[in-house]
């Protein structure tokens, strides 16, 4: 019998963001509350160690340095967040769970001197946020190499796994993760952002919106069964792979897993890049790796992966709308808005251009 999740929700969550850490660079200290409290929780002497921040986007993110090297990555979700702690404990099940197929690499999560991969650290003001810490990655982001072409065919193939353990795994009693459903993705109160508040001309709204229904009339149709719908990833893409110096993959940040089509996972490997001329090239290689691990695609699956890439694509301008722009390659934010309408004409025009 699967382990039940505990329950960490042992106060109700006070109203807070991540404005908490707008002040913060990349590499400036953490706070001396979230310091003070990672070092209590797992067991670390204060004088040995150094929390510094890496980015913050849906969470802050920390690199936990010990005696002067790289040891862990801290992530400290805003209370409440998509569930709160017990769903973040949830989210680490479904990756110990992972961790039993063979050939892919994902990150180790930490345990707490309690035994817990989750902790509630609370700030100056009493407010309790959720901290989890994974063991430090050596190696390069595939988002940073030139060309991460080569590495597409491993991502697909990689999903396709994912998904076969998904739809077989029992979920633990009191598991809890989101949906990644239209309305989450793009609807009046999306969970990132309206892409409808990105800067666009009145057209360029109106074309975009065009090719978002015609999107979502093919989405919609799709019924909701063990081989079509159940637990993803949801951000599989090469900001979240690291390549060691050995060649290994690894993959990282589970915090989107959720559920959806199992197909989103192909459109949000493209997340923001479906405009650049190279696009075509990185879904033509997911596709064929996936197929290897789950065979072929019929027409009608390969038009709903389309139109998911096109429903992303919009959900991510909006995600640009309320999120820092460093949290983007340098560059990448001012694209979204002109490669959203480039890819709602092409999208228009031939539903399936990525894949052609």
């Amino acid at each position: 019998m699967a382990q039940a999740i505990v329950s960490l929700m042992d106060a109700p969550a006070k109203t807070a963001s991540l404005n908490a850490f707008s002040a913060l660079k990349k590499g400036s200290p953490a706070p001396f509350w979230l310091f003070q409290g990672v070092c209590g929780a797992w067991g670390i002497d204060h004088s040995r160690a150094r929390l510094d921040l890496i980015t913050v986007s849906e969470n802050a993110t920390f690199v936990l340095d010990i005696d002067g090297k790289h040891e862990g990555v801290v992530r400290v979700s805003q209370p409440g967040y998509v569930g709160g702690p017990e769903a973040v404990a949830s989210e680490i099940a479904w990756l110990n769970a992972l961790h039993e197929i063979d050939g892919v690499h994902l990150i180790n999560p930490v345990p707490t001197t309690r035994g817990t991969f989750v902790t509630r650290i609370h700030d100056a003001n009493g407010v309790g946020w959720t901290v989890i810490s994974t063991k430090f990655v050596e190696g390069t982001v595939l988002e940073d190499l030139d060309n991460p072409a080569p590495y597409y065919e491993t991502i697909g193939s990689w999903a396709a796994l994912f998904h076969e353990q998904s739809r077989q795994w029992e979920p633990p009693f009191g598991f809890k993760r989101f949906s990644w459903d239209l309305s989450n993705m793009v609807g009046p109160s999306p969970r990132w952002g309206r892409w409808e508040n990105a800067d666009l001309t009145d057209t360029e709204r109106a074309l975009c919106d065009k090719a978002l229904w015609k999107a979502m009339d093919v989405v919609v149709k799709v019924p909701r069964t063990k081989q079509t719908w159940g637990l993803i990833h949801a951000d599989l893409r090469p900001s979240n792979i690291i390549k060691g110096a050995d060649g290994k993959l690894t993959v990282i940040d589970f915090d989107d897993a959720g559920y959806s089509w199992y197909l989103y996972d192909y459109a949000s490997s493209l997340s923001f890049i479906e405009h650049e001329s190279y696009a075509p090239q990185l879904a033509k290689a997911w596709v064929r790796g996936y197929q290897k691990v789950a065979g072929d695609f019929n027409e009608e699956q390969l038009a709903v992966m389309s139109a998911l890439s096109m429903i992303r694509r919009l959900q991510m301008l909006g995600w640009t709308t309320n999120h820092r722009a460093d949290a983007l390659p340098d560059g990448m934010a001012e694209q979204e808005a002109p490669g959203s309408v480039m890819c709602a004409k092409r999208y228009l025009d031939d539903p399936m251009w990525l894949l052609e």
